[in-house]
């Protein structure tokens, strides 16, 4: 790749990113946050984080595959047993998982 490529694909990609940040911008002053379209993207935007994660527990890659499906699992659960018990605690529950994991890989 030459510099010249380099360059040109800077460009390409900052010119795609800031159109859709103005898109943005431009259209979202205008819709109800109450309303159906932002509902919608919500629901989207859980939608695929939920597949993300799942996809993370069940086909894993990298250091995470190297732990069993039912350590996995067990640390999933666990971060979303202490989500709840702690009033939906976001922060608490990845914690949770996280360290669960880590203990669980240092243990094998």
């Amino acid at each position: 790749m030459s510099p010249l490529d380099a360059y040109v694909a800077a460009i390409v990609g900052a010119f795609a990113t800031y159109f859709w940040r103005a898109f943005g911008v431009a259209v979202g002053g205008r819709l109800d946050p109450q309303g159906r379209a932002f509902e919608w993207f919500a629901c989207v935007a859980f939608a695929v984080l939920a597949a993300l994660v799942l996809r993370l527990i069940l086909f894993p890659s990298g250091g995470l595959a190297t732990l069993p499906a039912g350590v996995r699992l067990g640390a999933a659960a666990l971060a979303a047993g202490v989500y709840f018990a702690l009033r939906k605690n976001v922060l608490a529950g990845c914690l949770t998982g996280a360290g669960a994991v880590a203990l669980a890989a240092w243990a094998a």
